[in-house]
């Protein structure tokens, strides 16, 4: 299909999303309900685009992804992938630091590195799940089989680290051998020798495409295609036995055409000579491209639905088509390498054969420097460059590019180098703070006031209010332990903040020299519905913490949840007035006042929202209430709020 003009390149890989998610939903008919697949997106999902590809699969119901190496899991965590992510070849020691600062399963085969990891996650106050892979017969990667049930009884003896996943790998599936059914019972008898030591494994995984298609009795309830997955069957025996649809089309153009006469050289070292006239097309692709020498000579383009000869050497950036018998032809018409054009298509199993390699080779390689393009019903949804699907420094070198690009940016849209720095540095603060932590992101936060009279007492409660405040909120959540926080000042506010495990903050309206112990209570704190504990209360030089854990918030962890927090305090009657701050990103706000049980008077509220649409809705009724509200469609930034004051 060619491209709109501003979409251009001189050449691209074109990525059919929609024909992959047909893959995927065959994968499933075949797997059957009970069993869940993890695509193998590593080498940039073979050469597809990892994130894209990732995406995609997450969608059509992939429960995990994996990929080869710890840089790579990375790529998909800056990207925002928040899914498991397995590390299918032998993680290192060199690839702790990242498994455990970008949440990655590490792929274990001998103990040494597993215990290197268990002192790493000690020494994080973290734990981490893996996966074990076991060689029955391989001869590649994993422990020995004879050794594997030792490691395990090993491993599960490390506090830090969670068993996970066990799995091994077929090294001919693709064929029906005997070997396959040798490395299927062995696997299968391992299992059950872990079974009878009560071991309990939650995954276990070891069909890949060639599998999936050859062996559908062999189940487990994890699976791990491939190449299937992009359209390609692992042999010419597996074509009838499903239907996968390819996805990857490689295209370029022409970009010079010449008449030649007969016995001229093409190329380097003239190892083609015409043999009569002959008109040459010019294309922009060469072995830099992946497009190899070997086929020079004897690969083949499709110009116009019609197949044309590459004639002579390939080089580095260019090739040579003679369309000697497509006439019509002109510059910038489109050329496909490996796809389909009119009734005409080029497969990768067919390039493959002529360069004497296999497909994975050619998706993995072809069209290496050329940008993505995927399409969705037809159109182009969305680009992906070169440099966006391989370029994954390590974090520090990472920011500050990201930095300078968005620093330029700001200067050229203000037109003023000053200017543009000031925004970059407010903007910055605003939504990172000081330090460059990550950015959390907020929805359907809501927030009910209830201010009333105290009871009176002997410690003179009637010169107190007493307010009763429900939080709520959805968010990621980071950590199975977090912390509530009271201050009494800015001072002790801005160290609260400086603390990641600090959920929630509180700057305290009481009166000079008030205990903040009985004036700040958190009542309850539920996460989805469930009772959070409260573990420790304490007084520190930062005010005063409130302490919350729960054993079911390690299952919660990187996924949504939401957040519900009730707390209790003393206001000096004497302040006349209520804040609430918004210090993260906000998607729908609603915060209600009910202040009918205080007897308070002329009760106003001062709304200042920072976002594209800053004007909230907002409700009373006289002697009750004051509703704020902004729709869950839109974003509040932070330093947004309201503030309510009155008289008495």
């Amino acid at each position: 299909m060619p491209l709109k003009k501003e979409q251009k390149y001189r050449s691209w890989v074109e990525v059919d999303l929609d024909n992959f998610a047909a893959n995927l939903q065959e994968i499933k008919r075949l797997i059957g309900p009970d069993v869940d697949f993890m695509p193998a997106v590593k080498a940039d999902a073979y050469g597809h685009g990892a994130i894209e590809i990732s995406n995609t699969a997450l969608q059509n119901g992939a429960k995990m992804l994996g990929v080869a190496n710890a840089d790579e899991g990375i790529q998909l965590r800056v990207s925002g992938i928040e899914a498991p992510i397995v590390i299918l070849g032998p993680s290192t020691a060199a690839e702790i630091e990242d498994i455990i600062k970008y949440n990655l399963t590490a792929s274990v085969s001998e103990i040494s590195f597993a215990r290197q990891l268990q002192k790493a996650l000690q020494q994080a106050g973290r734990k981490l799940p893996v996966h074990i892979e076991v060689d029955t017969g391989m001869g590649r990667g994993g422990t020995m089989r004879n050794e594997a049930f030792k490691l395990v009884m090993d491993i599960s003896k490390l506090p830090n680290i969670i068993i996970e996943g066990i799995f091994s790998h077929y090294a001919a599936s693709e064929i029906i051998v005997p070997g396959n059914h040798r490395q299927w019972q062995s696997f299968l008898e391992l299992l059950g020798e872990l079974q009878g030591a009560e071991i309990d494994i939650p995954i276990c995984h070891m069909d890949n495409s060639g599998a999936i298609l050859n062996y559908p009795t062999f189940k487990l309830n994890m699976v791990r295609p491939g190449v299937m997955a992009y359209g390609i069957y692992p042999s010419e025996q597996t074509q009838s036995k499903a239907t996968v649809l390819p996805i990857m089309s490689f295209k370029t153009t022409i970009i010079l055409l010449k008449d030649f006469p007969a016995n001229y050289g093409i190329g380097y070292n003239s190892t083609f000579v015409t043999k009569r006239p002959t008109r040459v097309a010019t294309i922009p692709v060469g072995y830099g491209d992946g497009y190899g020498v070997i086929l020079s000579n004897q690969g083949e383009a499709l110009i116009r639905g019609q197949r044309a000869p590459i004639i002579g050497r390939i080089s580095m950036d260019m090739s040579t088509v003679d369309v000697t018998n497509i006439p019509e032809c002109e510059l910038g018409d489109e050329v496909v390498l490996m796809g389909a054009q009119g009734n005409e298509r080029i497969t990768a199993d067919e390039i493959a054969k002529k360069a004497r390699t296999i497909s994975y080779e050619v998706l993995c390689a072809l069209g290496k420097r050329a940008p993505r393009v995927f399409l969705q019903k037809g159109k182009a949804s969305a680009v992906s460059p070169r440099l966006r699907r391989v370029f994954v420094p390590d974090e520090e070198k990472s920011i500050s590019r990201i930095d300078n690009i968005i620093r330029h940016c700001l200067q050229t849209r203000a037109r003023n180098e000053e200017l543009g720095n000031a925004i970059y540095y407010e903007m910055f603060e605003t939504l990172f703070g000081k330090e460059d932590r990550q950015l959390e992101l907020r929805s359907a936060f809501r927030y009910d006031i209830s201010i009333a009279q105290m009871p009176k007492t002997k410690d003179n409660g009637q010169n107190y209010f007493r307010v009763n405040t429900r939080v709520s909120y959805k968010k990621t959540l980071k950590n199975d332990i977090f912390m509530i926080g009271c201050a009494v000042d800015n001072k002790q506010l801005s160290a609260l903040f400086e603390d990641p495990l600090c959920e929630y903050r509180w700057l305290l309206g009481a009166a000079k020299g008030t205990d903040i112990a009985r004036a700040f209570s958190v009542e309850n704190v539920r996460v989805d519905n469930r009772k959070v504990s409260i573990t420790e209360a304490k007084k520190t030089a930062r005010g005063y913490e409130v302490w919350c854990g729960a054993d079911f918030l390690k299952e919660k962890l990187n996924t949504e949840v939401k957040i519900e927090i009730e707390i209790t305090t003393k206001q000096a009657k004497e302040n006349k007035i209520f804040p609430v701050y918004l210090v993260y990103p906000t998607r729908g706000v609603e915060i209600n006042f009910d202040y009918q049980k205080a007897k308070l008077k002329n009760v106003r509220e001062e709304s200042f929202f920072a976002g594209r649409h800053p004007a909230p809705a907002v409700t009373s009724s006289k002697g009750k209430f004051v509703k704020v509200k902004v729709s869950d469609r839109e974003w509040i930034f932070p330093t947004s709020g309201v503030i309510f004051f009155w008289d008495i």
